[in-house]
């Protein structure tokens, strides 16, 4: 009776190598590289789905056929009652039928056939992203709207530069957005995205999202804005659709009173809106794309995320050069000496091409994605390591000695850079998540920081190594706003520049960030090079900025 039963238990041994993978794991959307890993959990949730549906179905096929058989033989007894049971196995098969298969039948019926699926899904459900995530997420599409200045249709309808995998967004999806804007006082994206809600349910998309959910919204949004005049406007479409919602029946009297005292306390505000709104656009849209020293450095940062503002004149471009490099006849390079090409002169900045293998490169995220947590800042006041929203990316520490492959990449960059490595910090591999980036940081610690790495005992940063392992679709440049640099990344390259001068002070041009994913997965790893062990390999100088 119960064969029909899908065996669904077996498929935990399905799931474990994905659970052992997330077990220990938070904030999801830091991290492209592990994220991965939920689109395989989903995949076992969708197989354990299927074989819960084929086994409902077995068993409604089963109430079907005995049905249909009781309503044949059922219909021809009803003709002839008396008749049909003078039949003494007739009458055994009633009194059987009525005390043990009916019976059976309501056991088949009863039958629990979702005990495999949910029990798969309560334990994958611990494992699931949190509310932290799909904020985390969320945001992320907000910043990458801002910084490569999307609207919000492009997004939507998913046509970003490079996608392979182009997806669609829903009502729902876009509502999502701005109540998540909404739920953060942001009512700028809060309403840019109810409005991208309310243009696709005007053009016939279907959804459960109604139009004067999304009014009540946009107009609130833009009431918050200072714009009473627009709040006005879409309050009274609200009404149109429904007359009798008490809050904006309060709110069209509130605005209308609004407007009516900004008229007597000094001209039509309508028309000072309009103006300041143009005003605010011109702002927006500078016709020169060229950095400027009275820009805020938020703006250098975007500009050259977006390839605006490179301050590299011809003069300066033809004074950069590309060459074959042995690092003063090093003996692992003079036969075979590797290409290096000048990426900026002032601060320094090489690129190293071909310098790790595709073989490397895999065995290095193999040995980090296991361990990638999320990155940390060290607070300026308290020391103390902290998460902060303007570095979104997880990272690991890969020691030399527990992999021979770090050893020798170690060893390459001491042999290319001449400095010793034995100060240095361990190699460190990122993973940037959705939208990830870092913020304008140095590398080094400041006057004002005389602490930073003290417990290390190895003086300060003089110098980083960076390891681009992967190429990436859109965005993802790093950026250097004070001298209007931007660096791509190149799968299988790394970059070079000094820290400190040979004097010992910070180089504060090195200022940089590491411009928002715009589209594919990023991964780096970087070495951070110590002072100490340097004292013969790089001389100090006698002038401070020498």
């Amino acid at each position: 009776m119960l064969s029909f039963r899908m065996e669904l238990p077996c498929l935990f041994l399905l799931l474990l190598s994905c659970l052992q993978s997330l077990s220990a794991n938070t904030d999801f959307f830091t991290s492209i590289g592990q994220m991965t890993d939920l689109l395989y959990t989903e995949k076992d949730l969708v197989t354990s789905l299927k074989d819960y549906i084929r086994a409902e179905e077995t068993k409604l096929e089963k109430v079907k056929r005995w049905a249909d058989k009781l309503d044949l033989l059922s219909a021809t007894a009803i003709l002839d009652p008396e008749g049909y049971l003078g039949h003494p196995v007739n009458a055994f098969k009633l009194m059987k039928r009525l005390n043990t298969e009916w019976g059976d039948l309501e056991s088949l019926v009863l039958s629990d056939t979702t005990d495999g699926f949910i029990s798969n899904l309560t334990i994958q459900r611990q494992h699931f992203p949190t509310d932290v995530d799909q904020t985390g997420a969320a945001k992320a599409l907000l910043r990458l709207q801002d910084t490569y200045r999307l609207d919000t249709n492009t997004i939507s309808t998913g046509d970003l530069p490079g996608v392979k995998h182009k997806s669609l967004m829903t009502v729902e999806d876009c509502y999502e957005l701005g109540k998540i804007a909404y739920s953060d006082v942001d009512y700028y994206h809060t309403e840019l995205w109810m409005a991208q809600a309310l243009r696709q349910l005007d053009q016939g998309e279907e959804s459960t999202i109604d139009k004067v959910t999304l009014l009540d919204y946009i107009s609130y949004s833009i009431y918050q804005q200072g714009e009473v005049d627009r709040a006005l406007d879409f309050t009274k479409q609200l009404l149109e659709l429904d007359p009798e919602h008490q809050r904006a029946k309060g709110n069209l009297k509130y605005f209308e009173f609004q407007l009516e005292k900004q008229k007597k306390d000094g001209g039509d505000p309508t028309e000072k809106k309009k103006e300041k709104r143009e005003t605010t656009q011109k702002k927006d849209k500078p016709k020169k794309k060229f950095l400027t020293p009275q820009l805020p450095e938020r703006k250098k940062y975007e500009m050259l995320c977006r390839g605006e503002g490179i301050r590299m004149t011809p003069r300066r471009q033809s004074r950069l050069f590309c060459r074959y490099y042995d690092n003063s006849r090093n003996p692992m390079y003079v036969l075979a000496p590797v290409k290096q090409q000048d990426e900026w002169d002032r601060p320094y900045i090489v690129r190293f091409l071909d310098i790790i293998s595709d073989q490397e490169m895999e065995r290095v995220k193999q040995l980090a994605k296991p361990r990638l947590r999320r990155a940390t800042i060290s607070n300026p006041i308290t020391g103390v390591l902290e998460t902060a929203p303007y570095r979104i990316s997880k990272s690991a520490w890969l020691t030399g000695y527990e992999d021979p492959m770090i050893d020798k990449i170690n060893q390459r960059i001491e042999d290319l850079t001449g400095l010793e490595m034995d100060t240095a910090e361990e190699l460190q591999v990122a993973n940037y998540g959705v939208g990830g980036q870092y913020e304008p940081h140095f590398d080094f610690g400041r006057k004002d920081e005389p602490d930073a790495f003290k417990e290390l005992g190895t003086g300060n940063r003089i110098a980083t190594w960076l390891f681009y392992m992967s190429d990436v679709a859109a965005g993802g440049a790093t950026v250097f706003p004070d001298v209007g640099a931007a660096v791509w990344p190149q799968k299988g390259t790394a970059v070079f520049w000094y820290n400190l001068f040979p004097s010992g002070e910070g180089d504060y041009s090195t200022r940089h960030a590491a411009c928002p994913v715009l589209v594919g997965n990023k991964w780096v790893s970087n070495k951070w090079i110590h002072e100490r062990g340097q004292e013969w390999r790089r001389p100090c100088a006698l002038n401070e900025t020498e």
